[in-house]
Formats: C-alpha cells, structure tokens, sequence
C-alpha cells in the first residue's frame, strides 16, 4: 500500500532543504531554518524554544541568556518569517509545499498550495542532501509568515476522498474561526488605524514591577505587539487624564514602523509608571497631525518627578513638519522615592500629545548606543549587538538586493545601503557630545558587469552643519563591494536633541549601509 504519510514527509524535507539552500545569502537564517527542520522531523519540535535557540543557533551563554532582557531569538525568527514570505511570494511561489512559522511559535509549519502537483518535482534536492545539524552549510532567502491553512488544488489524478477530507477540513476551519477570534481579542478592544497585525507579532501580556524595559503605545488599547525589531510595545496603561484619540491612517516620515504612531493620547494627563530603583532612559514619541493654523505656536511642556524635561514644546517645530515622527531621549532618569516616574504633560499654548513612550535599563551619564542597518529587519551583529532597521530617514531608496561584502565580520549587515539625496535624524540627549561612525560599501560601480570606477559616485556628508566628507569615493578608497569605515568625534546635537545628516550627491547617488551614534560621556 502506497504510504501517503511517508511521501508527504519526503516532500516536506525536499522543501526545507531547497528552501534552505536559497538562503545561502543569509547563512544565519539557514542555519535557523535547518535547526527547527532538525528538531520537527526528529520528533523533538518541543524543543524549538526560545532559549534553545538563543543558545543553540544563536550563540548565547546558556548561564547568561536571560529571555526578558535578550530579544536575539525573536528577532531572528522574526527575520526568518519575513524571509519566507519573499521567497513564496517570489521563485518559490510555484512549489507545493510552502514553508511558514507561526506567529509566537518557534515550530514550522508545512502547508499545500494550490499549484498542480508537478510543481513538487520543482523543490526536488540531490539525494545526497541530508537535513542538519546547526553546524551544516548555510545559505539565505527572503521572509515572513503565510496563511497556515492552504487548499489543495483539483486534479484528475486525486482520488474522490480527497475533496471530501478537503471539504471537511475548511468547513470545521469556518465554524472555529469566530470562536478563535473572540479568544484573540476581548469584545470591548479597539486597535487603531494604522496598526497591522500581519507585520506585527501579537505577543505575551505585560509582566509589571521588573525593570525590563517598558514600551507603551499611548492610546491604544489593542493586545500587545512586537515592532519590526521583535520589541514588545503595550496597550496603553498607568496614566491620568487625557483622550484616547487614532490615527486617521496618515502616512508617517522618519520612521520604519509607524505602528508607534497609531494613536495619540491628547489634553493635559500624566503617567505614574512604577519601576524598580536604578537609571533609565526615557524615549517620547510624537507626531503632528496635518494642522489647520500652521502659523499658531502649539507648546506644551513635560516633567518628569517634577523636573521639567520639555518646555514650550511644539511638535510640528520640533520634527520640522506634519506628519514626521519626532523622538526625544533623556538620559538619567529614575523612580521617584515611592518608587514611581511621575511623568507629567501639560499644556502652555496648545494641547499636549503624546504618541508612544520607552522606558529602557540604562547607563549613569550616558546614552545607550544607537545602531541603525540600511535594511529591512532588525540584526545581531557578531558581538551581540542589535542593529534597529532603517530609521531616522526621509527620502533616498532602500536597495532591495542584499549583496556579499567583504572586509568584515558582518557581511549580512552591510550587504543593502540607502542611496540617493536624503537625511538622517538621529535622536540624542543634548547634554552629551557623540562619536559617530559611518559604515560605506559600493554597491554597484563595479559590481559583476556594472562598468565604473573611481569617480563614478561622489558625496557630500554633512552634520549639524559641519562637513564630514567631501567629493567622498568608495571605490577609490576600497573598491566595489569592500566595507568601508569613517568614524567622526565630538559631534554636538542640535537645540532639538538631533545628529541631523545629510547625504548630498555630487556625482550620482550617496549612499550608506550602516550607522552608530556612541555617547562620548564618561
């Protein structure tokens, strides 16, 4: 008797490997993918948690990793998931298994598509690929998750009982969606526009009175949500007055995930957020809404235990516009003696806003590290640091084609750029000065068949108004595909607690492919 299980499993490999194979780009990832293929098909898929593979894949101390403060397994998950969801919408549309992982789960799922069942000889693999250990070759590929329930296409050669399983199958799917959405989401719950739980993981409840860090989306009061860096951002909680106001859905400049953006809280309110004794720093979110009376000064001011953080604040000044994401930092800040940050927002001339605050474990007279990547998801570089996705900037293009590049440890990292005519807007505590480091590879001078050389690109780099690098030319300093560092001391933030760059073409596009900005304060 034909053994259906055993071809579908068969199957099932073939894919993870083809998949995997793909990825070769992005060995990280495959590395990933083939662990929890190991683990499904070995019987042990109760093993694919989020500290094993921090552990395991991820290269973290097993006495160290603590899950609460080390978001590396999330995040390369996350990383996977959008991976995926590239590939099948791409070169492997045509195949008949499609690969997913569900959101808050670490196990694979194989799901059947609608394509005729030839496409499966199209994932077939040489009989000498075997599936893994972490330790295997690796590759790369593109990402995220798909509907985990797929139909299977008619065809002649099925038998009968296939339709009816079939049928059987979607119409038990349809009678247990609506009970599974009440259990999803309480009748009373609201999420505002602009909030998309495709892009965003929901995830476990907030866990009060550690000193984790805290991230509060004011306004909301949806289900808790991982942001496109695998962080946790929380309904809205421990405030005092104001308004509840959405977002009607406008488009958001200088961020990589208007999710933070979704809502306002409006009026004169304030937070009383309790939190373990120790320093933080405190990120406040905003953005103003196209206004009617452009001209009229709107200010608020925001205190903290009493102490004012923000005078005369206004929003649209502040960010140079409607509708551009502006964030402010403060270093320093701790609980008050009964243990609470008493945060206060006030109006003088116009209302107070507030669109999302961060609470983060911080550093005595120093800011924390900031590190941006010119891509698309969030990535953990050899040390263990964490690189945000693009942010910050306004114009310009991101590449889509992720290139190898060499002269460093960290070639996934610097393999996309941001190209064009654009600026960067990195917020910074004013009080500090800070090193910046700019990190260049030339993508496509000289690049495979793509003609040019030296003096093919051209750029100008400017900050706060100070010239960084003139005439700039990455294939002259280092060829084409080759990373290239510039590091720059003693910048000084403007009045508005920014690094403003600007990237300004001279000879075809500026480009960059990574940023840090290191507080110099000892």
């Amino acid at each position: 008797m034909l053994d259906l299980r055993a071809d579908s499993r068969e199957a099932e490999i073939r894919e993870l490997e083809a998949v995997a194979d793909a990825l070769a780009r992005t060995p990280r990832l495959a590395t990933l993918l083939r662990y929890m293929g190991e683990k499904y098909f070995s019987g042990a898929a109760e093993d694919l948690t989020e500290y094993n593979i921090a552990t395991e894949v991820c290269g973290r101390s097993r006495s160290a990793f603590v899950a609460g403060e080390d978001a590396i397994a999330r995040v390369e998950v996350h990383r996977l998931r959008k991976r995926l969801r590239e590939y099948y919408a791409n070169e492997g549309r045509s195949h008949a298994v499609h690969i997913t992982i569900p959101p808050g789960r670490y196990v694979p799922t194989f799901n059947r598509t609608l394509i005729p069942e030839t496409a499966e000889a199209q994932t077939s693999v040489s009989p000498a690929t075997r599936i893994m250990t972490p330790a295997d070759a690796e590759p790369q590929a593109p990402a995220a998750s798909l509907p985990e329930a797929a139909t299977v296409a008619p065809s002649r050669s099925r038998p009968w009982w296939i339709y009816i399983s079939v049928a059987l199958a979607l119409l038990i799917v349809g009678l247990a969606i609506p009970g599974l959405l009440r259990l999803r989401r309480p009748h009373n719950a609201t999420q505002p526009t602009g909030i998309s739980t495709a892009d965003h993981e929901i995830a476990p409840p907030l866990a009060p009175g550690s000193n984790a860090a805290l991230r509060i989306i004011a306004g909301f009061t949806g289900q808790p949500i991982r942001d496109l860096s695998g962080d946790l951002w929380h309904s809205d909680r421990f405030f005092h007055g104001g308004t509840p106001w959405p977002n009607a859905g406008s488009a958001i400049g200088r961020t990589s995930d208007p999710l933070l953006f979704s809502s306002w809280r409006s009026g004169d309110f304030s937070y009383d957020i309790p939190l373990k004794s120790g320093v933080y720093e405190l990120h406040l979110y905003f953005v103003k809404p196209a206004a009617s009376d452009a001209d009229r000064a709107d200010t608020f001011n925001v205190s903290a235990n009493g102490q004012p953080l923000l005078r005369g604040f206004d929003v649209n000044s502040d960010a140079l516009g409607d509708n551009i994401a502006d964030e402010r930092v403060f270093r320093d800040i701790s609980p008050a003696a009964d243990g609470i940050l008493h945060l206060s927002f006030a109006h003088a001339l116009g209302v107070p806003m507030l669109n999302a605050l961060e609470i983060l474990p911080g550093m005595p007279h120093r800011q924390l590290p900031v590190r941006i990547a010119a891509q698309r998801t969030a990535f953990i570089d050899h040390n263990g640091n964490t690189w945000a996705p693009d942010n910050y900037y306004l114009n310009g293009m991101l590449s889509s084609v992720q290139q190898a590049v060499t002269g460093t440890s960290d070639a996934e990292l610097f393999g996309s750029e941001r190209y064009g005519h654009f600026t960067y807007a990195i917020p910074v505590d004013t009080r500090d000065q800070y090193t910046l480091v700019l990190h260049f590879a030339e993508h496509y001078f000289g690049t495979g068949s793509t003609a040019g050389g030296a003096g093919s690109r051209l750029f100008n780099v400017f900050c706060n108004g100070r010239t960084l690098l003139e005439n700039f030319d990455i294939y002259k300093e280092g060829g084409s595909l080759h990373l290239l560092t510039r590091t720059f001391q003693h910048l000084k933030p403007s009045p508005q607690g920014k690094l403003n760059l600007t990237f300004e073409p001279v000879v075809n596009n500026a480009t960059v492919s990574g940023i840090e900005v290191l507080d110099e304060s000892r």
